[in-house]
């Protein structure tokens, strides 16, 4: 009997759908003794909190931005961390000053969303937390993919595209298929971990599976890396050859 209650409780929560903050880019490299920025971007304004997380560990804020001035967290170092919003967005940065290798690390932007329960008259909150920034210290700089190709096969009624990404640093690079629309396509598609190449380098493939009767649509394979955003492979054209990417295809 306790089940109905609770479901009509649930049913009357009210209020706009949470909306995961995105951060720009997915990685930054830096060398010590220089500045890393990194920008957030939420829906509508409000406050914002900034966590670092090391690997193993859970994130820990640093500060919080409620207005035009910061509030930093016990053991922060206020001169190292600057924070801007933009003028009329709800578009928030961090910028991190004097680079050390202690640095290094995951840096999450979030925000508390609450949602109002109408029959206890009373609201409940969670920290939604964005994307994600990862900041690699390292005197070493990037490097784009050396080379980036869509590979493919056919198996009865089937098409298997494979999406090749080679020798690119830092690691930290995010892959994923795409419809003409931009929109990301997440049904039949294994994505494969990062592995280290050759001079310390990293490699990446990710495989979409088709059926021979939706190759008349356009699919692409996008990445973004620190070296080269938004960079997109068309799966057009395959049929007799894999297509090295040499720039952003038209969409």
């Amino acid at each position: 009997f306790f089940l109905f209650p609770l479901l009509n409780l649930l049913s009357q929560r009210c209020g706009d759908a949470q909306a995961v903050p995105v951060q720009h880019p997915a990685m930054r490299t830096s060398a010590e003794g220089g500045s890393a920025s990194m920008a957030c971007r939420l829906t509508k304004e409000d406050t914002v909190h900034w966590y670092k997380q090391l690997p193993g560990e859970p994130p820990k804020r640093i500060l919080y931005v409620s207005g035009k001035k910061p509030t930093f967290d016990d053991g922060t170092d206020e001169k190292k961390y600057q924070v801007r919003k933009h003028a009329s967005e709800p578009h928030y940065s961090l910028t991190i000053d004097y680079v050390t290798q202690r640095d290094a690390g995951t840096y999450y932007c979030a925000y508390w969303y609450f949602e109002h329960i109408t029959a206890l008259d009373s609201s409940v909150g969670n920290l939604v937390f964005g994307t994600g920034t990862k900041l690699i210290v390292s005197n070493k700089g990037n490097s784009k993919p050396e080379n980036s190709e869509i590979l493919q096969t056919k198996h009865k009624d089937q098409l298997l595209y494979v999406c090749l990404i080679e020798n690119f640093y830092p690691e930290v690079i995010r892959v994923q298929w795409v419809d003409g629309a931009d929109k990301e396509v997440t049904k039949n598609v294994v994505k494969g971990d990062v592995w280290k190449s050759t001079n310390d380098k990293y490699s990446v493939s990710t495989w979409l599976t088709l059926p021979v009767n939706m190759t008349n649509k356009n699919y692409f394979c996008k990445y973004d890396h620190e070296s080269q955003e938004n960079f997109k492979l068309p799966i057009q054209a395959l049929w007799t050859h894999s297509l090295k990417g040499t720039g952003k295809a038209p969409s």
